[in-house]
């Protein structure tokens, strides 16, 4: 039985949780919107440097970033094996650019633990905190202070 399936409450909400090389981190399931496949974007002149582009989303021009680069990572080099999350942040819908979904997680408030003191101020401004959950360390990162609303207009 799942982590998830072993702990449905009431107060408990679902994140959906991913790979970004050989860490984990994850977001509210609420803000997701599809999990789709690998599509090249194309590139947009000007475009900060962890954008990778645009791509048509059924008739609708979707910036894809690349979260890993994002996140101050080493930027992917993407295949047809990595996803894209759907993701709707800050008003605007966005393609986040991860290696692969992993899990969905059903947790409560005290399932997740403070960010540590030592963490630069950009590491405590895009995590909400860290779950340590069956081994793992998963950070969970507030989508909304990744893309403040000024920079979702790049697109």
């Amino acid at each position: 039985m799942s982590y998830a399936a072993k702990n449905l409450r009431a107060g408990s909400r679902e994140l959906i949780a991913f790979r970004i090389g050989d860490q984990e981190f994850c977001v509210d399931i609420m803000s997701v919107r599809e999990i789709r496949g690998w599509t090249p974007a194309m590139a947009m002149p000007h475009s900060p440097s962890y954008m990778r582009g645009v791509i048509n989303l059924r008739g609708a021009v979707l910036p894809i970033i690349d979260l890993s680069a994002r996140l101050g990572m080493r930027a992917t080099e993407p295949t047809q094996r990595h996803v894209i999350i759907v993701a709707q942040v800050c008003r605007k819908v966005v393609g986040l650019l991860v290696e692969a979904v992993s899990d969905i997680l059903t947790v409560t408030d005290e399932n997740v633990q403070p960010t540590p003191e030592i963490a630069s101020e950009l590491q405590r401004q895009f995590a909400r905190g860290i779950l340590a959950i069956d081994k793992r360390m998963i950070c969970l990162l507030e989508l909304d202070a990744i893309f403040p609303d000024t920079e979702s207009e790049a697109a």
